[in-house]
């Protein structure tokens, strides 16, 4: 089945729980903040709209105003998600992977501060984590298609549907790869982002039907956890609207469901992370990254080749050249 232990990706969740309650607190907040924007912007548009001679004016005016309120809580996280990747994500990724190499890592908040000074001794400026980042997020989008997804498995005519539905499975079962790879930058304490982003890529590529094989399941795993953490969040808010009917059990309804994603985002996440890096590790120890993986890559991806072009244009950047034919 899977090659990672859930009993090890809780313990690294509670050895990390700094991290846990930071996450709960971020994500929180900013989905609070969009529903709270938006509900004030969708008011006021209201308000504003009974000025107006056309009868369906509150209505329209309230749509507009909760899209103005949507669209200035996205500039705002817009502007700090560096940030989050620089501080949150790549912080708890730090302490994760000291983990499951066996290091010792501090306590309680010290934690935080331990974690922040292993990000900034292999990237000195967000901006570059968040550049590496972005660039192998489009790399990885190659990667279903190379390694011929599940229709490489089930040439069966007739089921081209099916077939596309799980390789879409496959296709979101991807998106923690990119913090996969920031772990092993991490790991091998680079001091050429660029360059290890790029050998991270390739080696999950040549290793590519087994990670994915534990990515599904993974996916499966968490998918059923948070059906079930979203029932858990409704039986109160239920509870609520059935005692407060009105507009303040509405709002405790959306905060059930707003508090269900915060908790998904601050403990399922994790513990993706977590159990993917145990695979990752396991898999790529001893390997090296193959020149003809580099080269199928950059033949399938323009974000891959300008990742290869900046560690090539970078201090520790290597060129690896592919065998060829006789």
């Amino acid at each position: 089945m899977w090659d990672f232990s859930i009993g090890r990706s809780v313990s690294i969740m509670i050895r990390t729980w700094p991290f846990i309650v930071f996450r709960m607190i971020v994500y929180f907040g900013i989905t609070v903040a969009y529903i709270m924007a938006t509900g004030t912007g969708a008011s006021v548009g209201y308000g504003v709209g009974h000025i107006s001679t056309d009868p369906d004016g509150p209505m329209s005016f309230a749509l507009w105003g909760g899209v103005v309120g949507f669209g200035v809580v996205s500039i705002a996280v817009y502007w700090i998600r560096e940030y989050i990747l620089y501080v949150l994500k790549a912080g708890h990724i730090a302490v994760m992977v000291h983990l499951i190499d066996g290091h010792d890592v501090p306590d309680g908040q010290g934690q935080i501060a331990y974690a922040k000074e292993v990000v900034t001794q292999r990237f000195a400026e967000a901006n570059i984590l968040f550049v590496v980042d972005q660039l192998v997020k489009g790399a990885i989008r190659a990667i279903t298609g190379l390694i011929g997804g599940i229709a490489a498995f089930l040439p069966i005519p007739g089921l081209s549907g099916l077939i596309s539905f799980i390789n879409t499975v496959i296709r979101l079962s991807l998106t923690y790869v990119d913090e996969i790879i920031l772990g092993y930058n991490i790991r091998i304490n680079s001091n050429s982002p660029f360059e290890t982003a790029r050998q991270g890529v390739v080696l999950y590529a040549q290793n590519g039907k087994h990670m994915v094989k534990n990515a599904v399941w993974l996916a499966v795993i968490m998918w059923g956890v948070s059906f079930v953490i979203f029932l858990l969040m409704l039986a109160p808010a239920g509870a609520i609207l059935w005692v407060m009917p009105g507009q303040l059990a509405g709002w405790a309804f959306v905060l059930a469901i707003v508090f269900a994603w915060a908790f998904k985002a601050a403990f399922i996440e994790p513990f993706a992370i977590a159990s993917l890096m145990q695979v990752y590790f396991a898999a790529i120890e001893g390997q090296v990254p193959d020149p003809e993986w580099d080269r199928r890559l950059a033949e399938a991806s323009s974000k891959f080749r300008e990742l290869r072009d900046k560690a090539l244009g970078s201090f520790g950047g290597s060129r690896w050249d592919a065998p060829r034919a006789a």
